[in-house]
């Protein structure tokens, strides 16, 4: 047993017991451990009324088994990630065979709100192609990029990401495989409805994603191994600020990649797409970095590869900062670090 598995005295492990303890509650259970779901989507595939399904949700909040978080009017609901009533919901849901007929039935269900909601994310997703390519023709090829992302962060494992700005939640899919538990965070409940298609298409359980401001993070201090801001400061009025808080939510040692364009020309795409900068200087990040507290352990910048005619004029160079947490290394004696 861990340490966790001991906190619930036996008040607590009874309340909790006996709200995982009925039929509705435990089918609401093992649906949330496969996705998280609003009480429309519990509603439609329990067949059951809305009122009676959030009586049952608030009773799992209130044990501490299932967590609530808003979305712009919508309210998400999924399995408790850390805690006692957490590894006690998990222990019961072990023991439910899949092949139940009602589990199996309740499956199905699910797997029609999942396929509803990807046509949506679908939908949205061609209304906006065209933009998206035409950004995307600009700037240095994706895969150069994730490869570089990569490499930044290849040096140590690490366990959990927090992606901030996550849009489609790319990032969340190139990491999810290797890690624990992945977040990304997202103020466009659009761009969340793509992020979250994206990760159930990919298998990713352990990743989920939920509308977040940037400036002011839902998250403890100390929770997040690695975060990465990918493509997202220049869409930002403030910057410095954002890095501020991020760096507030990253454990002792932990790391920050921050991901973006050079400085550029391209005008259009803040009077056509809301960018508010065109590109960062590497000092500029690098000093963001360093007063928030980090230490900038290494900055590159991606040039692109000559267009058709040779040339590279009118292409968008892209750049990586990475600093560290030094509070894991303050007790320990002082060592150079090559980046």
């Amino acid at each position: 047993m861990t340490e966790d598995r001991l906190q619930l005295g036996f008040d607590a492990l009874n309340a909790t017991l006996k709200a995982a303890g009925e039929e509705t509650r435990l089918r609401v259970l093992a649906l949330l451990a496969e996705a998280e779901l609003t009480v429309t989507d519990l509603t439609d595939i329990l067949r059951q009324s809305q009122p009676r399904i959030s009586r049952h949700l608030k009773l799992l909040v209130e044990a501490g088994l299932i967590e609530r978080f808003r979305e712009g009017t919508w309210a998400f609901f999924r399995l408790t990630e850390h805690g006692g009533s957490a590894e006690v919901a998990r222990a019961l849901l072990d023991h439910l065979d899949p092949r139940d007929q009602t589990i199996a039935r309740d499956r199905e269900r699910l797997a029609s709100v999942r396929a509803a909601r990807a046509a949506a994310a679908q939908a949205y997703f061609r209304e906006h192609a065209a933009d998206w390519d035409r950004i995307r023709k600009l700037h240095v090829a994706d895969e150069a990029v994730e490869a570089a992302i990569r490499q930044a962060l290849a040096d140590k494992p690490f366990r959990s990401l927090l992606d901030l700005g996550t849009g489609t939640g790319r990032m969340l899919e190139l990491f999810g495989p290797e890690i624990e538990r992945g977040l990304g965070l997202d103020l466009s409940l659009d761009m969340l409805l793509l992020a979250r298609d994206r990760l159930e298409r990919a298998g990713l359980k352990n990743c989920s994603v939920r509308q977040g401001d940037l400036y002011d993070l839902p998250i403890a201090d100390d929770s997040f191994d690695v975060i990465i801001l990918h493509q997202v400061l220049h869409f930002l009025d403030d910057g410095g600020r954002a890095i501020k808080e991020a760096a507030r939510v990253l454990r002792p040692g932990g790391r920050l990649l921050v991901v973006d364009f050079a400085p550029h020309e391209q005008e259009f795409l803040r009077e056509q797409f809301a960018h508010r900068r065109l590109g960062f200087a590497p000092e500029t990040v690098t000093q963001w970095m360093t007063q928030s507290g980090l230490e900038p352990v290494m900055q590159r910048s991606l040039r692109p590869e000559p267009g058709p005619d040779g040339k590279t004029a009118e292409k968008i160079a892209v750049s990586l900062w990475l600093a560290r947490d030094v509070r894991a290394l303050m007790a320990q004696p002082a060592r150079r670090e090559v980046a």
